[in-house]
């Protein structure tokens, strides 16, 4: 006659295995350290990524990047690689100004956006286009500027400069430090 009941059976094998288990891992502390973690390492890695931000159902800002890589942490980076779009609309909803550029960073903790290469901003209204290599984007109080060359067209002619300063809607700008100016044509003369 067997006093062994069924359920302490099924119970002895798996304490065992669990026991075994337990006591065959081991980690030495030379083995804990040895482990790397890159911190640089995107958390989130979006393709063909489109960012709308709307107020009372207008569309605000579009932003649009081949590739996006997020990094979570202090700084919360956003990585925009291989180019990158912004377009910005009034209160009406109508697309006021572009900003493209090849490379950007969006640092969410600081509300600033970096772009960088090959950098143009248009506005529609006034066609006028500003290239330079580096902007930066206040998102908070929705300035761009940048302390480097830059070179302003328009209908008008052509400005030259160091520094810049305008709102997202590009409808005025000021260049910081002119350099000189190419009058296209004489817009009271020549209509």
């Amino acid at each position: 006659m067997n006093s062994i009941s069924p359920y302490l059976k099924l119970i002895i094998p798996v304490a065992l295995s669990a026991t075994g288990i337990l006591f065959s891992c081991e980690n030495s502390m030379s083995e804990i350290r040895r482990v790397d973690i890159d911190y640089n390492t995107p958390d989130e890695i979006s393709k063909e990524l489109r960012l709308v931000y709307a107020d009372s159902a207008k569309t605000k800002i579009e932003l649009f990047a081949a590739t996006a890589e997020k990094t979570n942490g202090k700084q919360e980076i956003t990585k925009l690689k291989d180019s990158l779009r912004v377009n910005f609309y009034n209160k009406e909803g109508k697309k006021v100004s572009t900003l493209f550029a090849l490379y950007g960073e969006i640092n969410d903790v600081q509300n600033m956006v970096y772009v960088k290469d090959s950098v143009r901003f248009y506005n529609f209204e006034k066609k006028q286009l500003v290239e330079t290599e580096a902007l930066f984007w206040n998102r908070l109080d929705s300035t761009i500027y940048t302390e480097g060359q830059v070179i302003v067209k328009s209908p008008d002619g052509i400005a030259l400069g160091t520094g810049f300063r305008t709102k997202q809607d590009f409808s005025k700008y000021t260049i910081l430090k002119p350099e000189g100016q190419i009058l296209v044509k004489d817009s009271k003369n020549n209509k």
